[in-house]
This record gives structure tokens, C-alpha cells and sequence, in this order.
């Protein structure tokens, strides 16, 4: 989610705390659209990221240095003229706004005080970077913006700085009952756009959240409420209000499956029974939360140029192996035409020369059959004639059933590769996917010269009864861990006949609880192709029943007696060991 006016409001509370009335001792450009401040403090060093990028904005403290260009921007020499070695005097924001103002006393030429100010728009692509006097005025901003560009607020220098208009929003803090209710059930769209449509600083989630905590369905139109649901909705708001008058704020993290899918400061009651974490530092619930989105992210954009040629090569075996099922199904006809040559040898003496059939019975069955002729043939050589087709039938039969069997067994092989693709966490991963896919000839093997170590592991999960249980990343692992890691007694776990991960949980001789299986089963779901299921079917067996066919492909085994469980694919109740 983006930063709303909630999270501005609780990054202004800690900032308030860490870096008010400290010294600007550097500034730096890292990023055309970043700012970085070093700030002296009584409590030691603080370094404050803005970004006012269009896609990903945002504002925290950060603990490591960040490399800058040598030549710094414009924007950035400006910015040390007038403000390096000022003191920050106030931290504002503006109602609800999405915005932070930092007021920053510094000694001009002349060694008069003056004040200037630093804001930080945080609007999406609208994002900026804007620096202003004490009289409101721009003197520049990190990105310019035209009356070519936007038609509601020039940012040049020389033009008055001024909040541009939230469409007549309403201010959550001072808003008045009637006010609020008259413009909610006003709205002819559902309740939780309704909210955030009417009140700044609100973003859908915390619409919904608003709405959760009211007990009112956010999917209904507002303007199909009571007055007494507006009434107790705005009671709600009072209360969430007041945490943030009071800077009650609770930052946290929602995890679904190992993967972050929302951050909030305050609590997030709808997301009930998801895995939270929480961090009294909202700067390190930012950075940790944008850190995994953007890896998620970079990995699933280094990984489109594998997807893609493992999905073509993929869509190519599937129209191959439908033709050659429709062909092998066309190869049924070959008794047929066996027994028509059969029965002309043995009835064709009867047939008069130029017939287009002959009938008669067939012995195999006791019933009439019309056997067609060519009529420029005789009997006999009718009857090798379709003895030559069954032949060639047969010969086809026998070759489609073994290329059938080859092109499945592809069909299975790059399934689980985009299996594989679909949980790596790292470049190591999609290397050694990348090796796989040059080993079975489907990518080009580049000789650069260098052989890169790869350092990728299978991930390691500890069972709430203590038990390690390990799950392979891609086929190479999965080969590993079945047939180095696993000993004999360990079980082994897999989705039912759909591409996965093999799941090895250690025990040795150890007595295992039904709960460890299942969440080694829960392992075996979530990390297959099944994962979005509600329930996935389990296969699971000692290490020592399952085999691997000469020549198979990796990731590929056999076992022909196991148990079966229906698993959950759900597993943020695991540890997983990094």
C-alpha cells in the first residue's frame, strides 16, 4: 500500500522524537528524486531518507549510508548553500495530509538567522521535493512542474507554495457530525471509497478498516446506509482520530505466507489471524516493508525472461502432445482394418470383379459386415492393401505412445520449473533454474569464462514440536535434499500429482506428532502449484520408498506405496530459519 496521512502522522511523531532541533551536517542526492540528510543529534548520528519517487514515495530514517554521484545535482548544491549546518526548528503536517514540512533555521551570508523550509509531498506520481523561504515562496523543488504539466498548481521558483486542493475533502480532526454523515450518505458508491473520498488523509485500507471496526459492510453503497450506522461510523472515526491526536500508534506489518501485504500504524483488526509484526520504529516497519516488496519484485522481474521461454517452450509441448493424442487415437482404426484383410482372404473368392463391398460375416463376432472395395482391385490385393494400413498404423501407434510418454513427461518437467520460478527468493535461485533449463537444452549456454559459485540452500522450516523440515527451491534441490540430505527413516512430502517442492522433515527413528505432519504436509501444499487452494491432497512416504529413474529428469522420482493426508496451504504459524 502507499503511505497515507496515518503513517506520515506517525513518522512526524518519531521524527519529532529523534531528530528535533538537530544540525544538518550533510546533504546528499543519492537518486535524481532522493534526498539524504546526516543530522546531528545530543543522541549521536541519525541519517533521513526522502524519496519522491513517482512509483515508490516515502520518508524514514535509515542506519546506513546511501552512495551519491560526485558531482551533485543542482537541486542538492542549493540545498547545502542554505540549509547545511541549520538546525530543524519544527516538524508539521498539515491535518491529514500526506505532506511533512521541516522549518530549518540557518545563519545567511550576512550572518542574519533566517528560516526556510523543506516539504515533502508524498502523492504518488505527484510526489516532490520542495524548498521554500520564509514568506512561502519556491525558491526550487527536486522536480518542476509546468502549467504545461498540471493545470491546479505550477512548482517553479518564484510561485507561492500552496497545498493544492483534496477536492473540498473534509478534515478528519475538526470535521463536524452532521457534516461528516450529510457527506457520507451523499456518496452513491461503496462505503469504504465513500470514506476516503470525503476525508483526507484516508487510504482504502484504513477506509476499510474504519468500516470493519463499525461492523458495517464496506461493499454497500453509503448512500443505502441508516443515519444511525453514519452516526455510529463517525464515533469510530472520533476514536481513531484521537490515537492519532494522542500519537497512540502501533506500527506493524501483515504477512501472509512469508510475503508482507500490508503495513499500517495502526492496528489492523480486519486482517485478524494473519501474521503480524510489530515495530515500535515505524522507519524500520517502512524499510523492512518496502525492502521484501522490492526484492519480491526484482526477483519476479529478473525471472520474466526465464517465465517467458519456459511458457513458450511450455504452450509448444501442450499443442504437441494434443495432436499427437488425437493422432494416436486415429491409430484405433488398425483392428479394424486387420480384420477386413482377414476376412478378404478368407471370403474374397466370392467377390465378383469391380465390386465397390463385399459382405459378409464376420467370424470374430458372429455379425454381417460391409467390407468397402476398390473396384479397380481385386480381393486380394484389397486385402493387402488394408493390411498395408494397419501395418503403418501400428508402426505409428508404437511411436506415438513413446513420444506421448516423452512430451508428458517434458509437459511435467517445465511445469515444475514455473513452479520453481514462482518461489525463488534470490538470484542464486533463478541461476540454478537457469541451469537446469541450459541442461535440458532449452536455453543457450553462454561461455563467458567465469564460473559463478552459487551459494543458493533449499529453506530451512523448524516444526512448532522442534523438528527441522527442509523444502527444495528448484528440481536441483529437491534431488539434493531427497537423495543427500534425507536419510532412510526421514519422511518425505509432496502434492499429489501437481509440480512442487520435495518436503524432507528429519527425524531419523524419532517418534513425529500428527502436528508436525501436518505442517510438513502444509510445507508440501503451500510450495506447489496448489497453493492457492483451500485444500491441497498430500502424498507422504519414508525417504528409503522413494527412487529415481535412470535418466530422469531432475526433481523427478518414483515410489509406489504412501500415505495421504489433505493438508492447508498455510503456513505462517512456521519458523523459518534464515
Amino acid at each position: 500500500m502507499a503511505l497515507d496521512g496515518f503513517t506520515v502522522a506517525a513518522i512526524r511523531a518519531q521524527l519529532l522524537e529523534a531528530i528535533l532541533n538537530a544540525r544538518i551536517a550533510k546533504i546528499a542526492q543519492p537518486e535524481n528524486d532522493e534526498i539524504l540528510l546526516t543530522l546531528k543529534t545530543e543522541n549521536g548520528q541519525q541519517r533521513l531518507l526522502l524519496c519522491a519517487d513517482a512509483t515508490l514515495p516515502f520518508l524514514y530514517l535509515i542506519d546506513q549510508n546511501k552512495p551519491s554521484p560526485m558531482s551533485a545535482p543542482n537541486f542538492c548544491m542549493l540545498l547545502r548553500k542554505h540549509l547545511q549546518n541549520g538546525r530543524i526548528v519544527a516538524i508539521r503536517q498539515p491535518s491529514l495530509e500526506r505532506i511533512l514540512m521541516f522549518d530549518v533555521e540557518h545563519l545567511d551570508e550576512m550572518g542574519d538567522l533566517k528560516k526556510k523550509t523543506l516539504i515533502i509531498e508524498i502523492m504518488g506520481k505527484h510526489s516532490n521535493i520542495i524548498f521554500t523561504d520564509e514568506d512561502g515562496m519556491i525558491i526550487d523543488s527536486i522536480k518542476h512542474v509546468s502549467s504545461l504539466v498540471s493545470s491546479v498548481r505550477e512548482v517553479l521558483p518564484g510561485r507561492t507554495y500552496f497545498i493544492p486542493n483534496t477536492n473540498d475533502k473534509l478534515d478528519p480532526f475538526t470535521v463536524a457530525e452532521d457534516t461528516f454523515i450529510d457527506a457520507f450518505l451523499a456518496r452513491p458508491q461503496p462505503a469504504y471509497k465513500a470514506l476516503y473520498s470525503i476525508l483526507t488523509g484516508f487510504s482504502p485500507l484504513m477506509s476499510e478498516e474504519l468500516l470493519y471496526e463499525s461492523g458495517l459492510d464496506s461493499s454497500i453503497s453509503a448512500n443505502t446506509m441508516q443515519k444511525e450506522q453514519a452516526m455510529h461510523l463517525f464515533r469510530r472515526l472520533q476514536v481513531m482520530m484521537e490515537k492519532v491526536e494522542t500519537c497512540d500508534f502501533d506500527a506493524n506489518i501483515i504477512y501472509r505466507n512469508e510475503e508482507p501485504v500490508e503495513f499500517a500504524v495502526l492496528p489492523l483488526t480486519l486482517y485478524a489471524g494473519e501474521k503480524t509484526v510489530h515495530d515500535p520504529s515505524v522507519s524500520n516497519i517502512l524499510k523492512t516493508f518496502y525492502e521484501k516488496k522490492n526484492a519480491i519484485t526484482r526477483i519476479r522481474q529478473k525471472s520474466a525472461d526465464l517465465r517467458k521461454i519456459v511458457t513458450t517452450v511450455l504452450e509448444r509441448n501442450v499443442k504437441k502432445y494434443d495432436l499427437q493424442l488425437k493422432q494416436l487415437k486415429d491409430t484405433e482404426k488398425k483392428d479394424k482394418y486387420k480384420v477386413y484383410g482377414e476376412l478378404l482372404n478368407t471370403y474374397g473368392y466370392s467377390c465378383e470383379p469391380g465390386a465397390r463391398s463385399l459382405t459378409c460375416e464376420n467370424y470374430y463376432t458372429g455379425e454381417e459386415i460391409t467390407i468397402p472395395l476398390d473396384e479397380t482391385l481385386s480381393a486380394l490385393e484389397n486385402a493387402k492393401k488394408y493390411f498395408d494400413r494397419y501395418q503403418k498404423l501400428k508402426r505409428t501407434e508404437e511411436a506415438l505412445l513413446t513420444q506421448t510418454k516423452e512430451t508428458a513427461t517434458q509437459i511435467d518437467h517445465l511445469r515444475s520449473i514455473l513452479a520453481s520460478l514462482d518461489i525463488a527468493t534470490s538470484e542464486d535461485d533463478l541461476a540454478q533454474i537457469r541451469d537446469e533449463l541450459t541442461e535440458a537444452g532449452y536455453v543457450r549456454r553462454k561461455n563467458t569464462g567465469k564460473v559463478k559459485k552459487i551459494t543458493s540452500k533449499p529453506l530451512h522450516y523448524v516444526s512448532s514440536d522442534g523438528f527441522d523440515i527442509y523444502v527444495g527451491k528448484n528440481n536441483y534441490q529437491n534431488d539434493e535434499l531427497t537423495f543427500h540430505v534425507a536419510t532412510g527413516n526421514d519422511w518425505w512430502f509432496h502434492a499429489k500429482q501437481m509440480p512442487g517442492s520435495h518436503v524432507i522433515l528429519k527425524c531419523g527413528n524419532s517418534d513425529v506428532s500428527d502436528r508436525t505432519f501436518e505442517e510438513a504436509a502444509a510445507l508440501a501444499a503451500y510450495y506447489s502449484t496448489g497453493r492457492n487452494a483451500g485444500k491441497v491432497e498430500v502424498d507422504y512416504v519414508r525417504k528409503k520408498e522413494v527412487k529415481k529413474p535412470g535418466g530422469a529428469a531432475p526433481g523427478f522420482v518414483v515410489y509406489y506405496t504412501n500415505y495421504s493426508m489433505v493438508a492447508i496451504p498455510k503456513i505462517d504459524h512456521l519458523t523459518l530459519v534464515e
